[in-house]
C-alpha cells in the first residue's frame, strides 16, 4: 500500500475469521507484537514456537530500521530529505527500491515509490516485504498452519487444527462495525485417510482504503473511484500492491489487474456504494 503503516492506527480492514464459530478444536493463543506501527498477530496450529518469536519481530525491525521515514536517522529519511542519494545509498535499499519501479511498470504507474512532490516514499512495499518475511520465519520454524495477520493485511497457510479452511473477514468502508464480506482460503488436499497428499496452501490479502491511507495513496489523474479495494493473490507483495494500484488507478487498473494476473481475487468499493467483485467474492 502506498502508506507507510506506521501512521495506520484505526480498526484494520481485514482479520483472520473461524470458518464457524463452533469451537469444536482450539487454537493457541496468538503472538501478537507491535511492528512498523501497527499490531502484528500470528495464529499457529500447536502455537508459535518460542525459538521463532524474536525473529519474527527481527522480521520487521529490520526492515522498519531502514526503511521507516518516521525514523530521522534511518536510510529511508535520509533519501527522502534528499540529504543521500540513490546512487549513495545501500544495495538493499536499491534492491527494494527497484523493485517498486518494477511495480510502477507493471501497474502502468498506478502503483508508485514517488510522492507528487518527487521524494522516494518505499513505505507501499516495505511493510509487505516484512509479513513475506515474518512468513519466511514460520517456514524455517516447521510451522505450516498459521494465519499471519499485520494491520489488515493477512497471511494464510494451511488450514485449521480440523481441516477447516482459514476465513479473513473484509469490513464495511461504510460501517466498519460489520464485515462487507469474506474470503474463505483453500485447504490442502488429503486422502481417505485424512492425510495430506499435497504441501500447504498459502494465500494472502491485503486490503487498501482511503478511510486509513488516503493521505498515502496517490490516485493516478483524477480517478477517485473506489474508497476500499481488498486483493487475494498467492503472495502478500503482489496482493498489497495491487490493492493500493486498483485503488489509485481505478477501473482501468482493476480491468489490467485481474486479466494481468491469473487466479487474483478482488473486491472495490465505491463511495456511492457500487461494488465490483471476482467470483470468490460473490458468494
Amino acid at each position: 500500500m502506498n502508506a507507510t503503516s506506521e501512521i495506520s492506527r484505526t480498526p484494520s480492514p481485514s482479520d483472520a475469521l473461524p470458518h464457524d464459530p463452533a469451537p469444536a478444536l482450539t487454537l493457541a493463543e496468538p503472538f501478537v507484537f507491535e511492528a512498523m506501527g501497527t499490531v502484528v498477530s500470528v495464529r499457529a496450529v500447536g502455537g508459535v514456537p518460542a525459538a521463532a518469536r524474536p525473529h519474527l519481530r527481527d522480521a520487521f525491525e529490520a526492515l522498519e530500521d531502514r526503511f521507516s521515514l518516521y525514523r530521522p536517522a534511518s536510510e529511508a529519511s535520509q533519501v527522502a530529505n534528499r540529504t543521500l542519494t540513490l546512487r549513495q545509498a545501500s544495495d538493499e535499499y536499491r534492491r527494494v527500491y527497484d523493485l517498486a519501479i518494477d511495480w510502477r511498470a507493471a501497474t502502468s504507474g498506478a502503483f508508485t515509490p514517488h510522492r507528487p512532490d518527487g521524494a522516494v516514499d518505499l513505505s507501499g512495499i516495505v511493510k509487505a516485504l516484512g509479513i513475506q518475511a515474518a512468513a519466511a520465519v514460520l517456514d524455517a520454524h516447521g510451522v505450516h498452519d498459521y494465519v499471519l495477520n499485520a494491520g489488515g493485511d493477512v497471511v494464510v497457510s494451511g488450514a485449521q487444527p480440523d481441516g477447516r479452511p482459514w476465513v479473513v473477514g473484509i469490513v464495511d468502508p461504510d460501517d466498519r462495525t460489520r464485515l462487507l464480506s469474506q474470503y474463505s482460503a483453500p485447504v490442502p488436499v488429503s486422502d481417505a485417510g485424512g492425510e495430506p497428499t499435497s504441501a500447504p496452501t498459502r494465500r494472502a490479502v491485503a486490503t487498501s482504503g482511503v478511510a486509513e491511507r488516503g493521505d498515502h495513496v496517490w490516485h493516478l489523474g483524477s480517478d477517485d473511484t473506489f474508497c476500499q479495494v481488498t486483493v487475494v493473490a498467492d503472495d502478500i507483495v503482489t496482493a498489497d500492491v495491487l490493492a493500493t494500484a486498483v485503488l489509485a488507478g481505478g477501473p482501468g487498473t482493476l480491468a489490467e489487474a485481474t486479466t494481468g494476473w491469473p487466479g487474483l481475487e478482488v473486491l472495490a468499493c465505491a463511495p456511492d456504494g457500487r461494488r465490483w467483485a471476482t467470483p470468490a467474492f460473490r458468494a
